[in-house]
């Protein structure tokens, strides 16, 4: 007897801007998979299409119900952002960020009676009200998926006391936290005070394949001797985008053909360009925006190196994508995915010297290039969705005391 999920979320590609609807579209298509059955439980309407079901589901659509919450969350708004963007908007909305959570839970809650399911799994913050609803009017084990925490999003500063007080609860009284890393992990019991036995490390995966080449143009850019060096992120505290560019800076003073490309969005923009045009970064520092698909894949593939900069970051798919692409990758020790890879050059987020250090060694050593790349392959393989979903399940079966 297969296990009935439900599961709240808040994004799903291809209405995602980040990497948690990458990880819940990964993990669902590896439960489903492995014969768990689903009911996914979004929090607005958007036109699901036959084929976005194939690419969840490609094997199995009929094992994925979808449910959807009309609602005004949006991946990675702040409570400051929301306010913004609710300025004039709909009046169905909520007054506040916070209120729309719990508009969010309230209407989860009416969804879930009459459905029959064996466990409840909700991901992240503003899903962990209606985890919590829907435990309480079904009486079902429930799992909190931490993907990130209010300390990761604001880098330890300006904690919003609401927001913290929405992760307390959701982990208190969870039956199980689930956490990507064993640096969130430590992160929960250090600030939540959430049990360590209650606690369970589920690293993100990567449905590993080796990209064909796509650009044309890319590649012709490339075999002009172009060298670029990339950062893919949003554009935020947490990613560290203001020390990627103050290493660009003195990466460029001593390689002059070197181009940084910044890959993404976010409330620092504004900021990260005003500081390149002050630091005179001029054509040596491009912003592509927001990308994903073939267009993402191809920057991957033009890059030198991924350098992920992150201040806080739970686990981090990028270096995932990156060598699945064949680009090398710097990492943040302040990350989860270093954890994983034992082939990737990893630097403390505030190190600038040695950030810059080691982006040189890559563009001056061919031979350090093609190893970190060939070998951080190998870890990346070894990082999949089926392990992660293994692990749920497990989880799961101890929930409902299946065997």
């Amino acid at each position: 007897m297969s296990l009935r999920v439900l599961m709240f979320g808040w994004e799903f590609p291809p209405q995602n801007s980040g990497g948690l609807g990458t990880a819940c579209q990964g993990l669902t298509r590896a439960l489903a998979g492995a014969g768990a059955e689903l009911i996914f439980v979004l929090p607005r309407r958007f036109d699901v299409k036959a084929s976005w079901q194939r690419v969840i589901f490609a094997d199995d659509v009929s094992s994925f119900n979808l449910l959807t919450v009309k609602a005004a969350l949006s991946p990675y708004l702040t409570v400051d952002g929301y306010a913004r963007r609710r300025a004039g908007a709909d009046p169905l909305y909520g007054p506040d960020l916070i209120s729309e959570v719990y508009r969010y839970a309230a209407a989860a809650a009416d969804l879930t009676r009459g459905e029959r399911f064996d466990v409840i799994h909700a991901h992240d913050w503003l899903s962990f009200p209606a985890g919590l609803r829907a435990k309480e009017v079904s009486g079902k084990p429930l799992i909190v998926h931490v993907h990130a925490t209010e300390f990761d999003r604001t880098g330890g500063n300006g904690v919003n006391p609401e927001v913290y007080a929405i992760e307390k609860e959701g982990m208190t009284r969870a039956d199980r936290v689930v956490t990507v890393s064993h640096f969130t992990k430590n992160l929960v019991t250090r600030h939540y005070g959430v049990p360590d036995y209650k606690v369970t490390v589920v690293h993100n995966g990567i449905d590993f394949e080796v990209k064909p080449r796509l650009d044309e143009r890319l590649s012709a850019l490339k075999r002009r001797g172009e060298r670029l060096i990339l950062f893919v992120g949003r554009i935020t505290l947490q990613k560290g985008p203001d020390y990627f560019l103050q290493a660009a800076r003195r990466v460029i003073d001593l390689e002059p053909g070197v181009t940084f490309v910044m890959v993404g969005s976010g409330d620092m923009t504004g900021q990260i360009v005003e500081q390149a045009a002050a630091l005179g970064l001029g054509q040596r520092f491009i912003f592509a925006g927001f990308l994903r698909g073939d267009e993402l894949d191809a920057i991957y593939q033009a890059a030198d190196l991924l350098v992920m900069p992150s201040v806080s970051e739970p686990f981090g798919l990028t270096p995932l994508e990156s060598l699945a692409n064949g680009t090398p990758v710097l990492v943040s020790r302040q990350s989860g995915v270093s954890e994983v890879l034992r082939h990737a050059l990893k630097v403390d987020f505030w190190d600038i010297d040695e950030m810059v250090n080691q982006i040189i060694a890559v563009l001056r050593h061919p031979p350090l290039k093609r190893t970190l790349a060939v070998y951080g392959q190998t870890d990346a393989r070894r990082v999949t969705w089926s392990a992660a979903a293994e692990k749920c399940l497990n989880i799961y079966r101890s929930l409902v005391g299946a065997v």
